[in-house]
């Protein structure tokens, strides 16, 4: 579904990312890892081309993302989730899921908000995945970050695509709600088959939801594997100058307090 071959990408003397070699199934839920700065999002931006990588090749949902002149197919195939969702607040929760139907319906009917019958079932169906099908005909800025959140993976997953990408989609969301978030993300893409690519910075959320995890520092994939395969030395190399904690001083299994968390010291 995805297939990255010694990608690169460079911003000014900045080298962002440095051949980054990269398959991913269909239907996985892969996690990158990393501390900020380490290429994570830029790795992203590049998949559905909102940044152009320098070098190498990129196959997304069967498009050549780096030769594809035409962007639309390929934001068709892949939806985006943002850090801090990305909604418009003074539409209906409904008419936000509905945005993630432009790509497939005229010009006009996007302009006039005209939605057909079935995308507008659609649209419902996604908020029942989400838990939020009676909020739809509210104001979204009269929900909660996390409320907004759900409404963000159930805009992505009307728009019917092959992959979700989601950059640092709990980031500003207390733990419990975190988990629920991805929980909802999750269980939905796993139903549906959606291949998704999910930046976090806490190590135990990835070990949760992730079927896979990747590690990046400087630009290079430093991890992929299991989460039961992660080890306090490849963490190490993922957040490099913090040490984990003594072995004797941690609960058996526990992960270090700081790499959990994903807070720098």
């Amino acid at each position: 579904m995805i297939s990255v071959r010694q990608l690169a990408k460079q911003y000014g003397s900045n080298a962002v990312l440095r051949g980054i070699d990269l398959d991913i199934g269909a239907g996985e839920f892969v996690v990158v890892l990393g501390q900020s700065g380490a290429g994570k999002s830029t790795l992203l931006r590049c998949m559905n081309r909102l940044a152009q990588a320098d070098s190498g090749s990129l196959e997304v949902a069967g498009i050549d993302a780096m030769a594809c002149r035409d962007t639309r197919e390929l934001r068709r195939q892949v939806a985006m989730i943002f850090q801090h969702h990305n909604v418009v607040p003074r539409l209906s929760v409904l008419k936000n899921v509905l945005t993630g139907r432009l790509g497939a319906v005229s010009t006009l009917t996007s302009v006039l908000q005209l939605f057909r019958r079935e995308d507008v079932a659609l649209a419902m169906a996604c908020l029942e995945r989400v838990e939020l099908a009676h909020k739809a005909h509210e104001r979204t800025d009269s929900l909660s970050g996390g409320q907004m959140q759900r409404v963000g993976i159930a805009r992505a997953l009307a728009q019917r695509p092959k992959v979700i990408l989601a950059d640092e989609p709990v980031a500003s969301l207390d733990p419990k709600t975190a988990r629920l978030v991805l929980q909802y993300l999750r269980d939905a893409t796993r139903e549906l088959g959606i291949t998704v690519v999910c930046n976090l910075h806490q190590v135990d959320y990835a070990r949760e939801f992730g079927d896979r995890i990747v590690g990046l520092a400087h630009g290079r994939m430093v991890f992929d594997g299991a989460g039961g395969d992660l080890t306090d030395a490849d963490l190490q190399r993922i957040y490099p100058g913090q040490a984990p904690e003594p072995e004797d001083l941690r609960p058996a299994g526990r992960v270090p307090m700081h790499f959990a968390t994903g807070l720098e010291r």
